[in-house]
């Protein structure tokens, strides 16, 4: 089973993974657990001229492109040998961000970069996608307190809500993969939502 996470900055997807990797492995699962930009050598570099502070000139187009190429190694080097193993690969993003961020954020023709992703992960689709949701300026709020503010986060507010409108389309649009949870909430309380609807939809196999 593939299953992402996506939401936009500062809704705390990368601090709630290894927590949600340890509690299916005590389950019983095999999970592997990964994340985009990134996941491979190739996606790492990727993702670091996509983040650097440096790089402030990048066009959208740009940026979208480098984002599938990442992707397109990614899914080839890792997502779908380890799914053929029969593990769960649970991913701290994917595709949809690319339609968050560079399709609604950018306000680029969404049909060219829906295009663009289909093309890189060769129509690879999450079994599950959770959004956890979270209102802009909080989130942004906590990404300024961490050590990992980058040239995506730096763009302005309204392009964070913009994002965050866009991912609560795509959930209303796909509501047999999607599930929105409310990441304004404690971080525990959060991780336990995590673990109930993943359990769920495993459950539907």
């Amino acid at each position: 089973m593939f299953i992402t996470l996506e939401g936009p900055e500062g809704s705390g997807k990368t601090s709630q993974v290894p927590d949600l990797v340890d509690f299916l492995r005590k389950k019983g699962y095999s999970v592997f657990a990964t994340r985009e930009p990134g996941g491979t050598s190739i996606g790492e570099q990727v993702r670091e001229v996509l983040h650097s502070l440096k790089n402030t000139e990048m066009n959208p187009r740009t940026e979208t492109l480098l984002y599938q190429a990442a992707r397109a190694q990614f899914v080839e080097q890792i997502v779908r040998p380890h799914l053929a193993l029969g593990e769960i690969v649970l991913s701290d993003r994917y595709a949809d961000s690319t339609i968050a961020y560079q399709g609604y954020g950018h306000q680029q023709d969404l049909e060219q970069v829906r295009s663009l992703v289909k093309y890189a992960t060769g129509g690879l689709l999450p079994d599950l996608t959770i959004l956890l949701d979270v209102d802009v300026e909080l989130g942004i709020g906590r990404k300024t307190k961490s050590r990992e503010w980058n040239r995506l986060d730096a763009y302005t507010l309204e392009f964070h809500q913009r994002v965050r409108a866009g991912y609560l389309e795509m959930a209303r649009q796909e509501q047999n993969r999607w599930v929105v949870v409310d990441a304004g909430v404690g971080r525990q309380a959060v991780q336990e939502k995590l673990r109930e609807t993943v359990l769920k939809r495993m459950e539907k196999g």
